[in-house]
């Protein structure tokens, strides 16, 4: 899954493949996807995924 690296800088934020995407419920019931940047091993964070 791909997503914007946070640490990417402004609006040119690079799309990388997740690392370890792992699929999470919050507590409203919406699902979402957490992962790491596999370059700077940032947190990403998916709603809807």
């Amino acid at each position: 899954m791909e997503r914007g690296c946070p640490k990417g800088g402004g609006e040119d934020k690079k799309k990388k493949e997740m690392k370890n995407p792992k699929s999470v419920t919050l507590k409203n019931k919406r699902k979402a996807t957490k992962g790491e940047c596999p370059e700077c091993g940032t947190k990403m964070f998916r709603i809807g995924g």
